[in-house]
């Protein structure tokens, strides 16, 4: 497990699991197991989405997200059905469940009341952008946002053109810091790879990676193999 790699990082590492059939889903899910504190299964790429089969086949903690189409998921379902099996996933006992931040904030405060009566589902709110990376302002804003959200964690990816996208984003981890919120901060595309990494050293909560290297659900994801084997090297080099 990559937990217990000498001297990594307290983050974990999510494993994606982006499937169209339930039964391929579980298979590759159990595939992932040694290389995975979490495992998402991505309900909108699922042609006949559900949660019990998942709960019932899988020992090890499972995200639920059902990415809409307007934040670069596959779900075009009306936001009310969507979101159904977020609530599902809670009464389950799924460990957590993603719903965006530019999702109804009513539809985001119910689930979050949902997962503090059931007890035991931590509920991610996230806001992705898959074109570039905003100022500082602007991702201070977001950040202000997901901390006042009523979520427990928060989980901020951007695309990233250079150096300096990856800075801005990987700083948002001071502040989580400072005010005792975990987040997942971290940069998509070939300039934000090294964040996937990073963010695990700089505090944060999780990042994620592919199942194998033709599976990847954003791009510049690592395969989770790849990914641990590069946290191996950095810790061979104490």
């Amino acid at each position: 497990m990559p937990h217990e790699i000498k001297g990594r990082a307290a983050g974990l590492i999510c494993v994606a699991i982006a499937r169209p059939d339930i039964s391929a889903a579980i298979q590759a899910a159990h595939q992932a197991r040694p290389l995975a504190d979490v495992i998402e299964i991505r309900l909108d790429s699922l042609t006949e989405p559900a949660i019990a089969p998942f709960i019932q086949a899988i020992a090890t903690p499972l995200l639920f997200t059902n990415r809409p189409r307007w934040e670069g998921g596959q779900c075009g379902e009306p936001e009310e059905k969507r979101l159904d099996l977020l609530r599902q996933a809670v009464q389950e006992g799924a460990a957590y469940v993603d719903i965006e931040l530019n999702s109804d904030q009513a539809a985001v405060q119910r689930l979050c009341e949902a997962a503090r009566q059931k007890g035991g589902t931590k509920v991610i709110i996230s806001w992705h952008n898959f074109s570039e990376t905003p100022g500082a302002a602007v991702l201070d804003d977001i950040f202000s946002r997901q901390l006042s959200s009523g979520a427990h964690i928060g989980k901020i990816v951007t695309m990233a053109h250079d150096f300096t996208d990856v800075l801005r984003v990987l700083q948002l981890q001071e502040q989580a810091h400072s005010q005792g919120f975990p987040l997942i901060a971290f940069c998509m595309g070939r300039a934000g790879m090294i964040s996937r990494l990073a963010t695990l050293e700089l505090g944060g909560f999780m990042t994620y990676a592919a199942s194998n290297a033709g599976e990847a659900t954003a791009p510049g994801q690592l395969a989770a193999l790849e990914l641990i084997n590069c946290l191996k090297s950095f810790n061979h080099a104490d």
